[in-house]
C-alpha cells in the first residue's frame, strides 16, 4: 500500500514539474514575441516630418564704405523680398531605447533634437552701387546668413516648434499604446509613462 501511495506522489511531482516547466516556456516564447513586437514598431518609425510653415520677409540691404580718409563715402543697397518653406522634422530612427525582457519594461532613452531645415527663395530688387563699392558675392552671402538668422527667430517666436513637439508625442502614444496593450511598462528614462499626458512632460 505505501509503494502504491509512494508511487502516486512520485508521478504527480512528475507531472507537475512537466507542467512547470512547459508553462516556464510558453512564457518565455510570450516575452520574446512581445520584445520582437516592439523593436520592429520601433524600426518601422524612420524619419517622422512633423511639421511645415512658410515666411515671407522683406529686408533692406544697406552698406556703406569709407574711402580716402573720409573724404567719399561709397554705397551700396537693396531690397530683398525673402520666401522660405520651412521644415521641422524628428528622425526617430536614431531614438536610443532598452527592452527589459523579464521585468516587461520599454525604455525610452533619448530622443533626437528637431531638425530645422529652412529652404529660402531670394528675389532682388532695386540693387545700387557705386564703382567704389560694387555689389560681390560675399554681400550675398551676408544677405543670406542674416536671413537665416532672423528667420530661426522667427520660428521660435511660432507656433510650428510646439506643433511639431504635439506631432512627436501622438508619434510617442503608439509607442505607450503598444506596451500598455502587451501588459508591458514604458519609461522615458527613469520615469514610468503611466498614460499618455504623462508624454507631455517629456523634456527634449
Amino acid at each position: 500500500m505505501r509503494n502504491i501511495i509512494f508511487g502516486v506522489v512520485i508521478t504527480l511531482i512528475i507531472l507537475f514539474t512537466f507542467k512547470y516547466c512547459g508553462d516556464q516556456h510558453k512564457e518565455k516564447i510570450v516575452l520574446k514575441e512581445n520584445s520582437a513586437l516592439i523593436q520592429e514598431s520601433l524600426k518601422n518609425v524612420g524619419k517622422l516630418v512633423v511639421t511645415e510653415g512658410h515666411f515671407s520677409q522683406v529686408f533692406n540691404y544697406n552698406k556703406s564704405k569709407d574711402l580716402f580718409a573720409n573724404l567719399i563715402i561709397a554705397e551700396k543697397k537693396a531690397l530683398v523680398v525673402v520666401n522660405a518653406d520651412v521644415t521641422i522634422a524628428y528622425n526617430l530612427s536614431k531614438i536610443e531605447y532598452n527592452i527589459d525582457e523579464e521585468n516587461k519594461i520599454l525604455t525610452i532613452l533619448s530622443i533626437p533634437k528637431e531638425e530645422i531645415k529652412i529652404s529660402p527663395d531670394f528675389e532682388y530688387y532695386d540693387i545700387q552701387a557705386d564703382y567704389l563699392n560694387p555689389f560681390e558675392a560675399k554681400d550675398y552671402n551676408t544677405i543670406k546668413e542674416t536671413v537665416t538668422k532672423q528667420l530661426l527667430k522667427k520660428i521660435e517666436a511660432s507656433e510650428l516648434k510646439s506643433n511639431a513637439k504635439n506631432r512627436l508625442i501622438s508619434e510617442l502614444s503608439k509607442f505607450y499604446i503598444l506596451t500598455n496593450s502587451l501588459g508591458w511598462t514604458l519609461q522615458y528614462n527613469e520615469n514610468p509613462v503611466l498614460n499618455v499626458l504623462d508624454l507631455n512632460t517629456i523634456k527634449l
